[in-house]
């Protein structure tokens, strides 16, 4: 598949900006390309950012296949499909990512992968039905002093869902990631606004996507793919009327503008936002005293994971000042020093993470290790738990392979730390379960995260989320924009759907989920019953109090 820079409006393929250039005065859009992360070299096709006509033009489309609606057949037949076009993509999808990413074939073959596995998760999930959490109380006409309506409840698709695609993931937090995935299989049409950092590949996704679309004649507007550089664009996306719900992973600075914007509409909708974490591992007395050289290598290797660009990179690292934590330190600033530097995702990522690392450098008055061009360097800084509560910077994500260790006096001043944090996608915590000092301190310690993270890991690293029912990726602020929502894993689906309550409705009008033969045998609460069973069976009314 050739690319070509256009935009992707439900059917239609445009050169940003064209229809503007027929009237007179109109200036030439701006022209861009995407990077070979490696090099700085462009790459062909060029790209512009999308205009408020086809910005308007793709939400218009959106709006009309969602009052066409979809069955779950269709929208699980859709997954299946959009995961077959991505695979069959083949190395021209690897070869034009790794390009533009940087990051190895492996990984990039591993991520499509898991790409498809959770397409095909979602497809599972909206065939079997009962994520929709049917309802129903059946009416009681014969009720005294006043009678029960028939009510039935069910969980209904939000509308147009805004993606933003991140730059980390280019395939499963991307054009057709888990926020994309998630809203179509709640029966949403998607507007994507692919990542400027990997246009080529957001393109190549974005048509195979469309493809399988147009192979199960879906309606024209349920998936459309926007490129763009600027700010403008995105709060463009935000504010349009037709936008029911945002999809988002990236920075807080970015999540935060875009839940502004959001509150500013006549009518403020949901913006679901991941917006990183430091996410703390704690390496308590005992296990360092055992292990310390072992948890250094293993250390190592998640922070250095992926040139430490996942967002549940260990970015902080909590023991108490012993002779074991010392050799800990030691042997993993040694692991970190002697890692080969790698290739971050592009030149702005790289340019950052190089002025934020030696600016803590020099705060903490330490070197900060070279790094050649085009590479990022690994390194491990330290400071005790004093600085680290004083020094506000010390405490916000630092996006590439550099972590913190943080020295505690005692017991008392790693709780006290541990209390003061702010919201985590994940926290990891380190013991050993025989001895009963470090058993006792884990507990107290789980107590505390318990109000601070979205997952506690035990006797493990944060890097690593398997997309699957269990999982929970988003945690409290500023972790995520509502601590009560994931991104991964099924439970996401909910993000964009709401609840409707149907009364007295003929049982022939009502959505098939809610109908009394219950055909699609979904697991529904009749009459506060969780049962397949097809019909309701109330029991006697007990006669209510009228006040």
């Amino acid at each position: 598949m050739s690319l070509h820079g256009l935009q992707l409006i439900g059917d239609l393929r445009e050169r940003a900006g064209l229809p503007e250039l027929q009237q007179p005065g109109r200036a030439a859009p701006e022209l861009w390309t995407g990077h070979a992360a490696a090099s700085g070299e462009p790459l062909e096709p060029t790209y512009a950012d999308a205009t408020p006509v086809e910005i308007d033009r793709a939400l218009n489309l959106a709006r009309q296949a969602h009052r066409r609606g979809s069955t779950a057949d269709q929208r699980a037949a859709l997954l299946d499909a959009i995961a077959t076009a991505i695979l069959e993509l083949g190395p021209a999808l690897i070869e034009r990512c790794a390009l533009e990413t940087g990051l190895p074939v492996a990984r990039l073959e591993s991520e499509r992968g898991r790409t498809c596995t959770q397409l095909r998760m979602f497809a599972a999930l909206v065939r079997e039905g009962s994520w929709v959490d049917a309802r129903i109380d059946a009416g009681l006409p014969d009720r005294q002093p006043l009678a029960r309506p028939d009510l039935r409840r069910m969980l209904v698709p939000l509308g147009p869902v805004v993606v933003f695609a991140a730059s980390n993931f280019p395939l499963a937090f991307s054009v057709a990631g888990g926020d994309t995935a998630s809203a179509i299989a709640a029966g949403c049409p998607v507007v994507i606004k692919a990542h400027p950092s990997h246009p080529g590949t957001s393109e190549l996704v974005g048509e195979a996507m469309l493809a399988a679309g147009r192979a199960l004649a879906m309606p024209e507007g349920w998936c459309s793919v926007l490129h763009g550089r600027g700010h403008a664009l995105g709060r463009a996306l935000v504010m349009h009327p037709h936008t029911r719900a945002v999809g988002f992973t990236g920075s807080l600075r970015g999540g935060r503008a875009l839940m502004e914007a959001a509150m500013q509409r006549p009518d403020p909708i949901p913006v679901y936002a991941e917006m990183g974490a430091i996410n703390p591992v704690f390496l308590l007395p005992g296990a360092l005293e055992r292990r310390a050289e072992a948890l250094a290598d293993a250390a190592a290797a998640s922070i250095t994971a992926g040139v430490g660009q996942f967002c549940t990179k260990p970015g902080v690292l909590i023991v108490e000042r012993s002779d074991a934590s010392e050799r800990f330190a030691t042997r993993l600033a040694e692991r970190l020093h002697g890692s080969e530097p790698g290739v971050m995702l592009d030149a702005r990522l790289l340019g950052e993470y190089r002025e934020r690392v030696a600016a803590r450098a020099a705060s903490l008055e330490c070197e900060p290790a070279a790094s050649p061009n085009h590479r990022a360097a690994a390194q491990l800084l330290r400071c005790d738990a004093e600085r680290f509560a004083n020094q506000a910077d010390l405490r916000e994500e630092l996006f590439g392979p550099t972590s913190l260790l943080v020295e505690c006096r005692d017991e008392a001043e790693m709780l006290a730390l541990a209390d003061a944090l702010a919201g985590q996608l994940a926290a990891a915590l380190h013991f050993e379960p025989d001895m009963p000092d470090d058993f006792d301190r884990a507990t107290r310690l789980l107590m505390t995260l318990w109000d601070r993270a979205g997952r506690i890991v035990f006797q493990g690293w944060p890097t690593g989320v398997e997309p699957c029912s269990a999982i929970q990726h988003g945690g409290p602020w500023p972790a995520s924009s509502d601590a009560r929502s994931t991104s991964v894993g099924t439970a996401a689906i909910t993000r964009f759907a709401r609840p409707l309550c149907f009364q007295d409705v003929p049982n022939g009008m009502l959505p098939i989920e809610l109908r009394d033969a219950n055909p699609r045998g979904l697991l529904r609460t009749l009459d506060g019953r969780l049962t397949k069973d097809s019909q309701c069976v109330s029991s006697p009314a007990a006669p209510i109090r009228v006040v």
